[in-house]
Protein backbone atom coordinates (compact mmCIF):
# COMPACT_ATOMS: atom_id res chain seq x y z
CA UNK A 1 0.00 0.00 0.00
CA UNK A 2 1.18 3.50 -0.98
CA UNK A 3 0.27 7.08 -0.04
CA UNK A 4 -3.31 7.98 -0.99
CA UNK A 5 -1.58 11.56 -2.01
CA UNK A 6 1.59 11.18 -3.69
CA UNK A 7 1.25 7.76 -4.61
CA UNK A 8 5.57 6.91 -3.82
CA UNK A 9 5.92 6.20 0.02
CA UNK A 10 4.31 3.65 2.19
CA UNK A 11 1.53 5.65 4.50
CA UNK A 12 2.53 5.96 8.45
CA UNK A 13 -0.44 7.40 9.54
CA UNK A 14 -3.95 6.31 10.07
CA UNK A 15 -5.75 8.73 6.98
CA UNK A 16 -3.17 6.63 4.61
CA UNK A 17 -0.55 9.31 4.21
CA UNK A 18 2.98 9.06 4.14
CA UNK A 19 5.34 11.18 6.42
CA UNK A 20 6.12 13.85 4.18
CA UNK A 21 2.38 14.26 3.02
CA UNK A 22 1.24 14.30 6.74
CA UNK A 23 3.74 16.75 7.74
CA UNK A 24 6.34 16.96 10.54
CA UNK A 25 3.71 15.81 12.86
CA UNK A 26 3.13 11.93 11.40
CA UNK A 27 7.17 11.72 11.78
CA UNK A 28 9.69 13.84 13.84
CA UNK A 29 12.15 14.83 11.84
CA UNK A 30 16.15 13.70 12.76
CA UNK A 31 19.36 15.36 11.27
CA UNK A 32 22.19 13.02 9.66
CA UNK A 33 25.41 14.50 9.95
CA UNK A 34 26.90 15.37 7.11
CA UNK A 35 29.80 13.27 7.21
CA UNK A 36 27.27 10.07 6.92
CA UNK A 37 27.30 11.54 3.48
CA UNK A 38 29.37 10.62 0.52
CA UNK A 39 30.45 12.45 -2.31
CA UNK A 40 30.08 10.96 -6.03
CA UNK A 41 31.33 13.66 -7.94
CA UNK A 42 34.75 12.04 -8.14
CA UNK A 43 33.66 8.77 -9.23
CA UNK A 44 30.75 10.31 -11.34
CA UNK A 45 33.64 12.58 -13.31
CA UNK A 46 35.84 9.04 -13.95
CA UNK A 47 32.64 7.14 -15.18
CA UNK A 48 32.06 9.87 -17.79
CA UNK A 49 35.33 9.99 -18.33
CA UNK A 50 35.47 6.01 -18.79
CA UNK A 51 31.97 5.97 -21.13
CA UNK A 52 33.60 8.38 -23.54
CA UNK A 53 36.45 5.36 -24.02
CA UNK A 54 33.77 3.27 -24.31
CA UNK A 55 32.01 5.25 -27.06
CA UNK A 56 35.01 5.61 -28.79
CA UNK A 57 36.46 2.19 -28.58
CA UNK A 58 32.70 1.51 -30.29
CA UNK A 59 33.11 4.44 -33.17
CA UNK A 60 36.60 2.52 -33.94
CA UNK A 61 34.52 -0.94 -34.12
CA UNK A 62 31.93 0.44 -36.41
CA UNK A 63 34.59 1.60 -38.62
CA UNK A 64 36.66 -2.06 -38.48
CA UNK A 65 33.33 -3.64 -39.04
CA UNK A 66 32.30 -1.76 -42.34
CA UNK A 67 36.04 -2.24 -43.37
CA UNK A 68 35.99 -5.90 -43.18
CA UNK A 69 32.30 -6.11 -45.14
CA UNK A 70 33.62 -4.06 -47.68
CA UNK A 71 36.77 -6.24 -48.27
CA UNK A 72 34.70 -9.65 -47.87
CA UNK A 73 32.00 -7.84 -50.32
CA UNK A 74 34.68 -7.37 -53.08
CA UNK A 75 36.21 -10.66 -52.52
CA UNK A 76 32.88 -12.03 -52.75
CA UNK A 77 32.63 -10.12 -56.25
CA UNK A 78 36.18 -10.51 -57.34
CA UNK A 79 38.26 -12.86 -54.80
CA UNK A 80 41.32 -11.24 -56.60
CA UNK A 81 41.01 -7.84 -56.10
CA UNK A 82 41.44 -8.58 -52.07
CA UNK A 83 45.22 -9.18 -51.31
CA UNK A 84 46.35 -11.22 -48.24
CA UNK A 85 47.74 -8.61 -46.45
CA UNK A 86 44.55 -6.58 -46.64
CA UNK A 87 42.22 -9.48 -45.60
CA UNK A 88 44.81 -10.11 -42.83
CA UNK A 89 45.00 -6.33 -41.64
CA UNK A 90 41.46 -6.23 -41.84
CA UNK A 91 40.93 -9.39 -39.31
CA UNK A 92 43.11 -8.18 -36.93
CA UNK A 93 41.78 -4.50 -36.74
CA UNK A 94 38.47 -6.16 -36.31
CA UNK A 95 39.95 -7.94 -33.45
CA UNK A 96 41.80 -5.21 -31.92
CA UNK A 97 38.58 -3.21 -31.53
CA UNK A 98 36.60 -5.85 -29.88
CA UNK A 99 39.55 -6.18 -27.36
CA UNK A 100 39.67 -2.53 -26.97
CA UNK A 101 35.95 -2.42 -26.22
CA UNK A 102 35.70 -5.30 -23.43
CA UNK A 103 38.55 -3.54 -21.67
CA UNK A 104 37.20 -0.13 -22.16
CA UNK A 105 33.88 -1.74 -20.74
CA UNK A 106 35.00 -3.85 -17.84
CA UNK A 107 37.19 -0.88 -16.20
CA UNK A 108 33.79 1.00 -16.73
CA UNK A 109 31.51 -1.27 -15.16
CA UNK A 110 33.81 -1.45 -11.99
CA UNK A 111 33.86 2.15 -11.34
CA UNK A 112 30.17 2.93 -12.46
CA UNK A 113 28.92 -0.26 -9.95
CA UNK A 114 31.09 1.48 -7.63
CA UNK A 115 29.16 5.10 -8.08
CA UNK A 116 25.92 3.42 -8.40
CA UNK A 117 26.65 1.73 -4.74
CA UNK A 118 27.51 5.46 -3.72
CA UNK A 119 24.48 7.52 -4.78
CA UNK A 120 22.62 4.47 -3.33
CA UNK A 121 24.24 5.05 0.09
CA UNK A 122 23.28 8.86 0.04
CA UNK A 123 20.15 7.52 -1.51
CA UNK A 124 19.71 5.56 1.95
CA UNK A 125 20.42 8.89 4.11
CA UNK A 126 18.33 11.04 2.11
CA UNK A 127 14.80 8.99 2.03
CA UNK A 128 14.82 5.78 3.19
CA UNK A 129 11.85 4.56 2.62
CA UNK A 130 12.28 5.22 -1.17
CA UNK A 131 14.83 2.31 -1.14
CA UNK A 132 12.87 -0.75 -2.53
CA UNK A 133 16.25 -3.07 -1.45
CA UNK A 134 19.10 -2.90 0.40
CA UNK A 135 22.58 -1.28 -0.41
CA UNK A 136 24.18 -4.09 -1.73
CA UNK A 137 21.68 -5.06 -3.89
CA UNK A 138 23.21 -1.71 -6.03
CA UNK A 139 26.08 -4.10 -7.10
CA UNK A 140 24.56 -7.57 -6.68
CA UNK A 141 21.17 -6.77 -8.70
CA UNK A 142 23.61 -6.57 -11.98
CA UNK A 143 24.96 -10.31 -11.40
CA UNK A 144 21.54 -12.01 -11.36
CA UNK A 145 20.59 -13.42 -14.94
CA UNK A 146 17.23 -12.41 -16.18
CA UNK A 147 16.69 -10.35 -12.87
CA UNK A 148 19.47 -8.11 -13.94
CA UNK A 149 16.97 -6.73 -16.53
CA UNK A 150 14.81 -5.45 -14.09
CA UNK A 151 16.63 -4.99 -10.81
CA UNK A 152 19.14 -2.00 -11.50
CA UNK A 153 16.17 -0.14 -12.89
CA UNK A 154 14.39 -0.28 -9.68
CA UNK A 155 17.00 0.45 -7.38
CA UNK A 156 17.70 3.57 -9.38
CA UNK A 157 14.51 4.56 -9.66
CA UNK A 158 14.33 4.72 -5.86
CA UNK A 159 18.18 7.08 -5.85
CA UNK A 160 16.35 8.73 -8.17
CA UNK A 161 13.47 9.77 -6.07
CA UNK A 162 15.19 10.12 -2.52
CA UNK A 163 17.58 12.53 -4.58
CA UNK A 164 14.91 14.30 -5.71
CA UNK A 165 14.00 16.26 -2.25
CA UNK A 166 15.63 19.18 -2.96
CA UNK A 167 13.05 22.04 -1.50
CA UNK A 168 13.78 23.90 1.47
CA UNK A 169 10.66 23.38 3.42
CA UNK A 170 11.37 18.80 2.99
CA UNK A 171 8.75 18.56 0.79
CA UNK A 172 9.19 16.15 -2.22
CA UNK A 173 9.86 17.43 -5.70
CA UNK A 174 9.25 15.58 -9.01
CA UNK A 175 11.82 15.43 -11.45
CA UNK A 176 11.07 13.73 -14.74
CA UNK A 177 13.00 10.70 -15.33
CA UNK A 178 13.17 10.82 -18.95
CA UNK A 179 16.87 10.80 -19.06
CA UNK A 180 16.95 7.50 -16.51
CA UNK A 181 14.17 6.18 -18.70
CA UNK A 182 16.26 7.04 -22.09
CA UNK A 183 19.97 4.99 -20.80
CA UNK A 184 17.78 1.90 -19.29
CA UNK A 185 15.72 1.38 -22.52
CA UNK A 186 18.41 1.87 -25.17
CA UNK A 187 20.95 -0.17 -22.69
CA UNK A 188 18.87 -2.97 -22.24
CA UNK A 189 18.38 -3.25 -26.07
CA UNK A 190 21.81 -3.07 -27.00
CA UNK A 191 22.87 -5.88 -24.61
CA UNK A 192 19.78 -7.83 -26.23
CA UNK A 193 20.88 -7.19 -29.87
CA UNK A 194 24.19 -7.63 -28.98
CA UNK A 195 23.65 -11.18 -27.37
CA UNK A 196 21.98 -12.25 -30.29
CA UNK A 197 24.64 -10.57 -32.86
CA UNK A 198 26.89 -12.89 -31.09
CA UNK A 199 25.31 -15.32 -31.41
CA UNK A 200 24.44 -14.98 -35.12
CA UNK A 201 28.25 -14.01 -36.20
CA UNK A 202 29.86 -17.06 -34.75
CA UNK A 203 27.63 -19.39 -36.39
CA UNK A 204 27.93 -17.72 -39.57
CA UNK A 205 30.15 -19.80 -42.32
CA UNK A 206 29.38 -18.85 -45.68
CA UNK A 207 30.78 -15.20 -46.93
CA UNK A 208 27.37 -13.77 -47.19
CA UNK A 209 26.00 -14.73 -43.52
CA UNK A 210 29.15 -13.04 -42.47
CA UNK A 211 28.58 -9.78 -43.91
CA UNK A 212 25.10 -9.57 -42.41
CA UNK A 213 26.09 -10.75 -39.06
CA UNK A 214 28.73 -8.03 -39.19
CA UNK A 215 26.07 -5.88 -40.01
CA UNK A 216 24.19 -6.65 -36.65
CA UNK A 217 27.29 -6.39 -34.89
CA UNK A 218 27.91 -2.77 -36.00
CA UNK A 219 24.10 -2.01 -35.12
CA UNK A 220 24.43 -3.43 -31.60
CA UNK A 221 27.97 -1.09 -31.46
CA UNK A 222 26.17 2.09 -32.94
CA UNK A 223 23.45 1.35 -30.33
CA UNK A 224 26.34 1.02 -27.55
CA UNK A 225 27.51 4.49 -28.39
CA UNK A 226 23.64 5.93 -27.80
CA UNK A 227 23.19 4.06 -24.38
CA UNK A 228 27.22 5.15 -23.37
CA UNK A 229 25.96 8.93 -23.97
CA UNK A 230 22.63 8.37 -22.22
CA UNK A 231 24.35 6.58 -18.95
CA UNK A 232 26.86 10.25 -19.34
CA UNK A 233 24.03 12.27 -19.18
CA UNK A 234 21.97 10.19 -15.87
CA UNK A 235 25.35 9.68 -14.15
CA UNK A 236 25.78 13.72 -14.48
CA UNK A 237 22.18 14.62 -13.42
CA UNK A 238 21.86 12.28 -10.51
CA UNK A 239 25.24 13.52 -9.22
CA UNK A 240 24.20 16.99 -9.17
CA UNK A 241 20.63 15.86 -7.58
CA UNK A 242 22.35 14.63 -4.90
CA UNK A 243 24.38 17.38 -4.54
CA UNK A 244 21.29 19.93 -4.65
CA UNK A 245 20.20 17.41 -1.98
CA UNK A 246 22.98 17.26 0.00
CA UNK A 247 23.35 21.24 0.54
CA UNK A 248 20.11 20.95 2.17
CA UNK A 249 22.46 19.51 5.44
CA UNK A 250 18.93 18.80 7.00
CA UNK A 251 17.29 15.16 6.01
CA UNK A 252 13.66 15.67 7.80
CA UNK A 253 12.60 12.07 5.97
CA UNK A 254 14.45 9.03 7.67
CA UNK A 255 13.01 7.45 10.79
CA UNK A 256 15.99 5.81 11.72
CA UNK A 257 19.45 4.57 10.61
CA UNK A 258 19.40 4.73 6.49
CA UNK A 259 19.25 2.18 5.01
Amino acid sequence: MLCSTCRLRPPVTGGGRCAVCAGAAAAPAFHAPQQYLRSPEGLAKAVVVLLSVVAAADVLAVAAGANMRRLITAAMADYASVSDKEAELADNLYAGAGGLQALAFLATAVVFLVWFHRVRHNAGIFDRSMQPMRPGWAIGGWFIPIANLVLPRRIAGGIWTASAQTNTDGSWRHVPATVMNLWWGVWIGSLLLSRFAQRRYMAAESPQEIVDAAGLVMATDALDIVAAVLAVLFVRKLTRMQGERAALGVYPLGTGPAA
